[in-house]
């Protein structure tokens, strides 16, 4: 009937990777508003200082002392300043060496990193057969083997002090597939496998201040899949998701220490009935809703974009 109070991350080194848009940027901002000292790590410079900036102008709201009521006597208490920083680093987190080196970086410049977000992902919008090797294999480190560098990096120190809190941003197509997108799948169903027997580990070993939160939210329009559409008698009831809502319900899932979180619920019900129905029926009830081949769209316009650069550069 009381849902649970949210923890405080105030002062606390928070590290995002893929913080240079989509939504690392808008998890960036939702943890400074919470005045966590924020790591971001981007392989676009320019894009996550952009993100910082956006930071610092947080910080710079909530150094402005603001009034508030105090219960019991009337009077009113000033919240003192907050003497809090943002750092950015340039990190390729699909190479191992440049993550080990940018972590011992961010150890001796910042400190311990408390609350670590595994966000960076990216898509290659290839059909398995039309798909370059080279970008199967950056999908499989960004979107997965990356988890593996940041987490060794960092989960030391956590479980010397059992504290700290691991967030896997994943995706809904880390739960059930659809067809054209083998190797996003793929790299999403490797990160979920990792997130939960890492859980397991934590919890076999009784570290219980070290909390895991994984995050899979549908389709959410920050232009990654544009073009992906479902039957259009169901996408009134299952549209792209708002990047804000996305970050805002996962915020509160990690704030609450809640171990998943899928958005929107409609996502537990699919992941149930995949569990429990035969393949052939799970087959059904994609071709109902338009999952199917929901992504072909997005993989002809990737393709279109792709033929018109290589036009344009005369390849």
């Amino acid at each position: 009937l009381v849902g649970p109070k949210e923890k405080s991350v105030a002062g606390q080194v928070c590290l995002i990777t893929g913080a240079g848009g989509g939504l690392g940027r808008l998890f960036a901002l939702e943890f400074a508003r919470r005045r966590a000292r924020l790591v971001l790590w981007d392989i676009n410079a320019q894009s996550n200082e952009e993100t910082a900036g956006m930071v610092r102008l947080v910080y710079r709201q909530l150094a402005e002392p603001s009034p508030r009521p105090v219960t019991g006597d009337g009077e009113k208490e000033v919240v003192p300043p907050c003497n809090l920083q943002v750092y950015t680093y340039t990190c390729d987190v699909s190479k191992r060496e440049d993550v080990y080196s940018t972590a011992e970086r961010v150890r001796k410049e910042v400190g311990e990193v408390s609350v670590l977000v595994n966000n960076a992902g990216v898509v290659s919008g290839h059909h398995l057969l039309e798909c370059p090797d080279e970008l199967i294999e950056r999908t499989m480190m960004v979107n997965c083997h990356a988890h593996f560098w940041t987490t060794k990096a960092f989960l030391p120190k956590m479980l010397e002090m059992n504290h700290g809190h691991i967030v896997t941003v994943a995706s809904s197509l880390g739960l059930f597939s659809t067809a054209g997108v083998e190797d996003y799948c793929a790299s999403k169903f490797g990160a979920v496998g990792f997130h939960e027997s890492l859980s397991h580990e934590l919890k076999a070993a009784e570290k219980d201040g070290i909390k895991m939160t994984l995050v899979c939210p549908y389709l959410v329009d920050t232009g990654m899949f544009r073009g992906c559409r479902i039957r259009k008698e169901i996408e009134p009831f299952l549209p792209p998701l708002k990047p804000d809502y996305c970050v805002k319900q996962a915020m509160r899932a990690i704030l609450t220490d809640q171990p998943m979180i899928c958005t929107p619920r409609l996502m537990y019900i699919v992941t149930f009935m995949k569990s429990i129905l035969p393949f052939e029926a799970v087959v059904c009830m994609y071709r109902f809703l338009g999952a199917d081949k929901c992504m072909y769209p997005f993989i002809a316009q990737r393709k279109q974009a792709t033929n018109n650069n290589e036009a344009k550069n005369g390849i």
